[in-house]
């Protein structure tokens, strides 16, 4: 196991802005690496929101990664994803949305905002 590395900026919190005194995390060698998502397919029931990671390519597609996680985490998720995004957006300018799958350019939507 090694320890977690944060890029530049993350600071001790993650990048979320909560602050955990003394709790360290160990990343586990074979996930050091990461994997590569371009796509993503939620489920959820009462209990558990499951979110399957998916690498699409060439007309097929290969789930890489499952988390499952509790509906109070889950909007913990949605809001420290949300804080990013804002924090990403101020520091490297506006994301442009690409169409979603199966959508061709200018199809939905204007495409000025994409």
């Amino acid at each position: 196991m090694t320890g977690v590395e944060r890029p530049a900026g993350m600071g001790g919190d993650g990048g979320n802005g909560h602050k955990h005194p003394g709790l360290k995390f160990r990343m586990p060698e074979r996930l050091a690496a990461g994997v590569y998502a371009n796509s993503l397919v939620v489920h959820h029931n009462p209990g558990e929101f499951v979110m399957d990671w998916a690498l699409l390519a060439g007309g097929a597609g290969e789930i890489v990664a499952r988390v499952i996680t509790s509906p109070g985490h889950m909007k913990r998720v949605l809001a420290a994803l949300e804080e990013n995004v804002e924090r990403y957006e101020a520091q490297f300018g506006p994301i442009k949305t690409p169409p979603a799958l199966g959508e061709q350019e200018g199809e939905v939507g204007d495409a000025g905002d994409r």
